[in-house]
């Protein structure tokens, strides 16, 4: 059984690391901070970019993966828990881990918005742009 789920949290993770490019592109035209993905494709080598750039665009798509990740275990979660057919010790253990993959959740998207609202500051500070 836990061969069966590691290998359906490799299979979501290829797919989410598949995923990354659609969603760089979704936010190439949103009106939030630019962050140089459109250089990505047309630029070999040394970017031109600041380094902040380079590290905000590192955050975002570690929190992404993460994000996907944690949206993954609390869906495998409810998978579990629907098909314990009344077993007491699989429901529990789907609740224990739909309960880790919540708090997982809270933590992911806490820190991404203490990291977004940190990178917001430094920008505005020294007066750089993220383009």
């Amino acid at each position: 059984m836990k061969k069966r789920i590691l290998k359906y949290l490799v299979a979501f993770g290829v797919l989410a690391i598949l995923a990354m490019p659609i969603v760089s592109l979704a936010q190439q035209n949103a009106t939030s901070i630019d962050l140089g993905l459109g250089d990505i494709g047309t630029t070999i080598g040394l970017s031109s970019s600041s380094p902040l750039t380079t590290v905000a665009l590192l955050i975002n798509s570690i929190m992404v993966i993460l994000g996907i990740v944690a949206v993954g275990i609390v869906l495998l979660a409810g998978f579990k828990w629907m098909t314990a057919g009344g077993n007491d010790e699989k429901v529990t253990e789907a609740k224990k881990l739909m309960g880790a993959g919540v708090i997982g959740l809270v933590i992911i998207l806490s820190a991404w918005g203490i990291t977004t609202f940190i990178l917001e500051r430094i920008v505005t500070a020294s007066g750089t742009t993220t383009t």
